[in-house]
């Protein structure tokens, strides 16, 4: 649905370096898109009047599943149509385990995002940190956790749901061949390229107590 009209009238809204001036929602089909107008204060101390979309597609959470004895973590595969569209030949991306808040909190959600995707029931899951994935025009942020797995916390299939859409491979490697696979351009994602970079940086057996 597109609407090229203010989604409400415009009333100025302070909020101490900026002041929004007016709001127009342009799409409102899978996600939000707007367009917003405001003034804001630069550090020379002059206002200016600037304009951005922004895209709020809600906040995510991911999560690195691992186990430090094996050396090992747990990724997926699945296809990506916007990377098709951008250079991805067959549009397959290697990823950790992610999804959307859709209203719970960022544990619940990866608790139930690990369970649909990889099968497995996750143990006390640790939050690392917080980022903003693209604070130049998407709303989004994302809450990377990890948490040690062992076979027998696989109870289920995994693969996603197919009524929305989703084929998923799960793959367990080696943390060595996973960063390695950033080298070659094999691993691609951004926020799974933040989660082994920080595996390695602080080592499997210390990521839970970071």
């Amino acid at each position: 649905m597109h609407n090229d009209t203010p989604s409400e009238a415009p009333t100025t809204t302070h909020h101490g370096r900026v002041k929004v001036q007016d709001v127009t929602l342009l799409s409102d089909s899978w996600y939000v898109l707007k367009k917003t107008t405001f003034d804001y204060l630069r550090n020379d101390g002059n206002w200016q009047r600037q304009s951005r979309e922004t895209y709020d597609r809600g906040n995510g959470a991911v999560l690195l599943l691992f186990n430090a004895e094996r050396n090992t973590v747990v990724l997926i595969r699945q296809f990506r149509f916007p990377t098709f569209v951008n250079g991805n030949a067959d549009g397959m991306l290697i990823e950790a385990c992610a999804g959307q808040l859709d209203g719970d909190d960022p544990e619940t959600c990866i608790r139930r995002e690990a369970m649909e995707e990889t099968g497995f029931r996750i143990r006390n899951p640790r939050k690392l940190f917080e980022a903003y994935m693209s604070p130049g025009s998407v709303t989004e942020k994302l809450y990377f956790f990890a948490a040690e797995y062992e076979a027998a916390d696989r109870v289920a299939q995994g693969g996603g749901h197919e009524h929305e859409g989703e084929d998923i491979e799960v793959l367990e490697m080696p943390l060595p061949e996973a960063l390695e696979h950033i080298k070659t351009g094999a691993i691609q994602d951004g926020k799974t390229i933040m989660l082994l970079q920080h595996a390695a940086l602080v080592g499997l057996k210390n990521l839970l107590q970071t």
